[in-house]
Parts: C-alpha cells; sequence; structure tokens
C-alpha cells in the first residue's frame, strides 16, 4: 500500500530532494571552538538553522535546542518514531579532484560534497519522506519526530543535551549508516596505559617511540630512534621483520642514532583486517634486536607479546571471544615511549558477552604483570536490538519492497549515533556494495540510492505511526 503513490510522488520531487541537499551541504559545519550560544562553533549553527529553516518552509513545526540539537514533527498523536540524523561533518580535507568540498556538483547519477553522504543527504530524505506523507494526506495517529544533531563526529554530546530534555520514542532509527538494518553494536574499551622506569644508558637502546594520531585509527606510519645500532645490524632484523609482517622499514643513520620508519597500511580499529599496523610492526622488530636489557626495553616486549603483529583477535592478550554479535577485535594504535616512560592506547571492539572479568580485568592483570597500569575504566556496553521485534521487522519489510533486496540484520564494530538508545537502530542511507568516500575526498552520494531512500523511509514512517 502507498508505494505508487510514494513512487510518482518522487518522480515529481526528486529535484526538490537534490536541490535541498545542496542547499545544506553548501555550509561548512565541522565543529570548531565554542561561541556564545553556539556550543560547536558557526559552522554547525548555520547548518542547523538553514536546516530549521528548511522544514518550515516545507510546513513543519520545529524547535531549536540551543543549537545543539533542532527537531521538525509530523503528526500530533503520542510520540511513536524519531529519526535521528546529524548536520555536522568532518572537516573538508585534502586531495578533492571532482568539486570543492562545499561547493556541490552533480555527475553522473551522484552528488559531490562533504556531508552528501554523511549525514545531510540523509537528514534530507528523512525530511522528504516526512513531507511526502504529508502532501500525500495520508492519516497518521502518532507523531513523527525528526532529530538533526550537530556533534555526532565529535562525541555526540548533542544528543545526551537532548535525551536530558526529552524522553526516548518507542523507536528509532538514524539513517546514518548502512541498509538493511544494523540492531548489534559491540562493546568497547580504549583504555590508556602506562609506566615509569628509571632510566638505563647502557647501549645500545631505544631512544624514543612516536607513533599514533587517534585511538580508533590503525597507524599506517611508526617511527623509532634507537642509539648505537650501525646500519646493517638493523637492516638485517628490519629484513627479517618485513619478510614475516608485509610492513616496509626505512632506516637512516645519524651520527650514533639510528632512526627507523615503519609503513604499513592505516584503516579503521572496526576493521583491522583490512589494515597492516605498522606500529606492532616496529614494537616486533624492536623486540628482536639486541638491546642491552633494561626495564624500559623489557615493557616494550611485554607490549610487544601481547599486541604481536596481525593478532587483532586478542589471543595473546588472553581475551580472544565471539558470540553472534562476532568476533572480538584488538588493535594497539598510539603509543609513545622514551628512556623513562612509556603510553599508548588500544582500541578494543568486544563482543556482546565481554565482561569485566573476562575483558577488562584480564588486560589489567597482564599489563600489571609487565609492570605497567592501565587506567581502570569501564566497558562501555554494547547495543543490541532483538530482529524479531516488530519495529525491526516493519523496517526490513520496507527496505525489501523498495530496494527489491532480502532484508536481514547485521552487527557491526562500530557505533552509531542510536548506540546508548535502548530501541534505535541504524538503517540507512548506504549501500554497503558503493564507497562513498565518507570522510574523504571527494564523498558523494548516488542520486537513485537517495530518492530510493526517502520513499523507503516514507513508508516506514506510515507503517510505524498510522
Amino acid at each position: 500500500m502507498y508505494q505508487q503513490q510514494l513512487d510518482s510522488y518522487f518522480r515529481q520531487h526528486q529535484d526538490e530532494l537534490i536541490s535541498s541537499i545542496a542547499r545544506l551541504c553548501q555550509i561548512p559545519s565541522f565543529r570548531e571552538d565554542p561561541l556564545p550560544g553556539k556550543p560547536y562553533g558557526e559552522g554547525p549553527a548555520a547548518a542547523l538553522a538553514e536546516a530549521l529553516k528548511l522544514a518550515e518552509e516545507l510546513g513543519f513545526p520545529t524547535r531549536n535546542y540551543e543549537n545543539y540539537v533542532g527537531t521538525a514533527d509530523l503528526g500530533g498523536g503520542p510520540a511513536q518514531l524519531d529519526i535521528l540524523a546529524h548536520l555536522d561533518v568532518v572537516p573538508p580535507g585534502e586531495g578533492w579532484t571532482v568539486t570543492e568540498p562545499f561547493e556541490p556538483k552533480i555527475i553522473d547519477g551522484r552528488i559531490y560534497g562533504r556531508g552528501t553522504a554523511d549525514d545531510k543527504g540523509p537528514a534530507v530524505c528523512a525530511l522528504m519522506a516526512m513531507k511526502a506523507v504529508k502532501d500525500l494526506k495520508i492519516p497518521l495517529s502518532r507523531r513523527c519526530r525528526l532529530i538533526l544533531g550537530c556533534d555526532e563526529e565529535c562525541g555526540s554530546s548533542d544528543i545526551h543535551y537532548y535525551y536530558q530534555k526529552e524522553r526516548e520514542a518507542p523507536m528509532t532509527f538514524s539513517p546514518d549508516a548502512d541498509f538493511p538494518v544494523i540492531n548489534t553494536e559491540k562493546a568497547s574499551l580504549h583504555s590508556p596505559f602506562f609506566a615509569k622506569f628509571p632510566e638505563t644508558e647502557t647501549l645500545p637502546r631505544i631512544l624514543n617511540v612516536d607513533c599514533g594520531v587517534k585511538v580508533n585509527v590503525i597507524p599506517g606510519t611508526a617511527e623509532a630512534v634507537v642509539e648505537r645500532l650501525s646500519l646493517e645490524e638493523a637492516s638485517e632484523y628490519a629484513d627479517a621483520v618485513a619478510r614475516r609482517t608485509g610492513v616496509s622499514f626505512r632506516i637512516a643513520v645519524e651520527g650514533n642514532k639510528t632512526r627507523i620508519t615503519a609503513k604499513g597500511v592505516p584503516g579503521h580499529a572496526a576493521f583491522p583486517h583490512s589494515a597492516n599496523n605498522a606500529l606492532t610492526a616496529l614494537l616486533e622488530l624492536l623486540s628482536s634486536m639486541p638491546f642491552a636489557h633494561c626495564p624500559g626495553f623489557d615493557r616494550v616486549q611485554a607490549i610487544s607479546a601481547m599486541f604481536p603483529h596481525g593478532d587483532w583477535a586478542g589471543k595473546s592478550a588472553g581475551i580472544a571471544m565471539e558470540d553472534f554479535s562476532g568476533p572480538l577485535t584488538i588493535s594497539l594504535n598510539m603509543f609513545r615511549y622514551t628512556p623513562t616512560s612509556l603510553e599508548g592506547v588500544y582500541d578494543c571492539r568486544a563482543s556482546l558477552c565481554a565482561t569485566d572479568e573476562n575483558l577488562r580485568n584480564v588486560l589489567m592483570d597482564r599489563f600489571s604483570q609487565a609492570g605497567i597500569e592501565m587506567k581502570d575504566e569501564p566497558i562501555n556496553p554494547g547495543h543490541h536490538v532483538p530482529e524479531g521485534s516488530p519495529f525491526i521487522k516493519t523496517l526490513l519489510k520496507c527496505y525489501e519492497q523498495y530496494s527489491g533486496r532480502p532484508g536481514a540484520c547485521m552487527a557491526i564494530g562500530g557505533g552509531t549515533y542510536v548506540h546508548h538508545l535502548k530501541n534505535g537502530v541504524a538503517f540507512g542511507c548506504a549501500d554497503l556494495e558503493v564507497d562513498n568516500h565518507m570522510h574523504g575526498a571527494d564523498e558523494f552520494a548516488v542520486i537513485s540510492q537517495l530518492v530510493m531512500s526517502a520513499k523507503i523511509f516514507a513508508q516506514a514512517i506510515i507503517e510505524l505511526c498510522q
């Protein structure tokens, strides 16, 4: 029911959908320093003002929650469905070739620009889905609310603020991921560790290790400086480790010091199998070298033994596990070393069966045995909405109806906007088979996918809120 009407509606309103996306994507809305009344800076506040203006032009009542989030409502009954999207974007970055980041451009059935896929395009799809239901005069007995946040990319403090003021709707989906439905998100643990120890000047020794920019980014490069180790000797060890790991090493001698640079393949910590961690390869190399034994070198060897190159399942750390949410993954992504101290952070995406006893405490004990302290932080619990719920069954039915593909639930290692909502799932807009270059140069959305998403959202609103 309603498919013919929605197909016809979006044939007539496709241009409006795309022009509205372009309108919002012209605004640079990455987070900056707060300003009075603008907690995330000028850009996110400007994008929110423009989005609420667009919603009002389309006939929806709106509210601005102090520039943290804004809302647009469809239907006047009790709350039933929240659609949670965001207007903030990552910084533009370099390497754009098709257009400038904030100059949306349509080429070959795609719209290019920062935010077209993440997440202004999907946000406008949801808004236009609401407009279709309204314009077609389809009666609803319960309210659908579009929530437009401004801080998803930097921690989601916007949603924390909103839910201090408003209650969760009985059902929530976020069009900020992939179709069909993501109903399971793993637990996580990102605990720093550190140690101090007396300096030992016996040579050869490690002077410095420096690696990592963000805890959730597997490093593609890592660097160490060692003292009193010849080029020939360092090269012999490096060649052996390079053959085992696939990571390359560049070695340069500077007086009594030798600089070793590891080059691997960077990646997202949720997908460690798709990267080649330069840091763990470098630690393996250092651990194999004939340095004088000292408290610092002993700890480097212990860390390398806990996080050996290629072991992203946590077997060596004693924390490997798996359940219906998938296997645990762990990657060591940040590390600093001096002759008197070390510090680092790992990224662990744990199966839903993870507990303090089988994960956090095990890691704390292993670090402690090596003379290293791990910060005592709680596990961020996983998230799961049963796939047999009427809510998810309805979403999958709507997806299948308009995509012609079978619907299924998915589990991911990352966290989405709905991770802390009791009955929240991620639902669209991306196609798993399409690389939209999210967070990269030349980000784009496929126009036919956007139109299909708007139809799916409209159908879901109808079926959930009638």
